[in-house]
């Protein structure tokens, strides 16, 4: 499979190929990464969550499309939701971001979730890599906004951005304390509806910014309000993120969460990959249905099965 990361049509190979769960692809997809990885670490990593109708494709567009017009290049990672019935998935982003899929400095990678946590793609990260070998300087990684994906996202870029809307009183209800505390920033968006509801929504986002702990010593999270249909606010929003950049990196507070992302993306791939060398054990295999029907049954705990066919697995190496 050509691997040639200077067109898009190459680098949308590149990401089908570290995507496939094919043997021969996986190893080629490995030398491929461990190849492209001194080019990779210099792009800015965005990650962006909000609730259903909060308007993200749309502000993303928008947002996208003023970069690329500063002259920079913008990829966009949308992970999108898949039936746990039938693993279908919704891959209408490029759809839903005609204008910016035309554009030549910017590349939409829709990508169908998975069984992963949250629905993220466990592909995101080698698909950040790729791109950032590929010369794109920003890399927005939009969430589905369901589960405890907007935590997984939030673990693989340097800067997380929370759209939410205008109603503060009954979202304030809803929200997750989960989000606020991995939140570099709350984007109040469609803000031109409704400018003085917006206000009161910053308003009250920043008093629950306030009694959280932060994240990050250096940085306490602003609020900002935006509307991604009228582009407004969105270079006070970019100047945002710089300047994120730029005290996080003079504190060495950047480095160390990427850091810490890294080790974090080890332990993850080492336990996937136990899990799965588990599941295909004969031994384990031969087992694991009279075993679970027993834990069903109510006949064997739980603790006493799973030592069982942890026996089995590591007995047989």
């Amino acid at each position: 499979m050509t691997t040639d990361l200077s067109t898009r049509a190459g680098l949308g190979r590149a990401i089908t190929l570290v995507e496939s769960r094919r043997a021969d692809h996986q190893a080629e997809a490995r030398a491929l990464l461990s190849t492209i990885m001194p080019h990779t670490g210099r792009a800015q990593r965005i990650g962006i969550t909000g609730v259903p109708g909060v308007g993200k494709s749309t502000f993303i567009e928008a947002f996208g499309t003023l970069l690329t017009g500063m002259g920079r290049k913008v990829a966009v990672l949308a992970v999108d939701p898949t039936s746990r019935r039938s693993g279908g998935s919704i891959l209408g982003d490029k759809t839903r971001m005609a204008k910016l899929a035309a554009d030549e400095n910017a590349f939409i990678r829709p990508s169908p979730a998975g069984e992963t946590l949250g629905g993220v793609s466990r592909k995101t990260r080698e698909t950040i890599l790729l791109c950032e070998a590929a010369g794109y300087d920003v890399i927005l990684v939009e969430t589905v906004g369901v589960g405890q994906s907007e935590t997984v996202v939030a673990d693989m870029v340097d800067f997380f951005l929370v759209l939410m809307l205008p109603n503060a009183g009954d979202e304030l209800q809803g929200i997750k304390k989960g989000v606020l505390e991995v939140a570099d920033l709350i984007a109040v968006n469609k803000a031109d509806i409704d400018p003085t509801a917006a206000k009161r929504a910053a308003r009250a986002y920043e008093v629950a910014l306030h009694i959280m702990e932060q994240a990050d010593p250096d940085w306490a999270p602003p609020v900002q309000t935006i509307s991604g249909f009228a582009g407004k606010g969105l270079p006070e929003l970019w100047a945002a993120i710089e300047l994120h950049r730029t005290k996080t990196e003079s504190s060495g507070s950047r480095a160390r969460r990427r850091a810490g992302q890294q080790v974090r993306w080890l332990d993850a791939l080492i336990q996937e990959g136990l899990a799965d060398g588990f599941a295909r054990d004969p031994l384990v295999a031969a087992r694991l249905r009279p075993v679970r029907q027993g834990v069903a049954d109510g006949q064997i705990p739980a603790s006493a099965a799973a030592d069982e066919l942890l026996a089995l697995f590591f007995g047989a190496r």
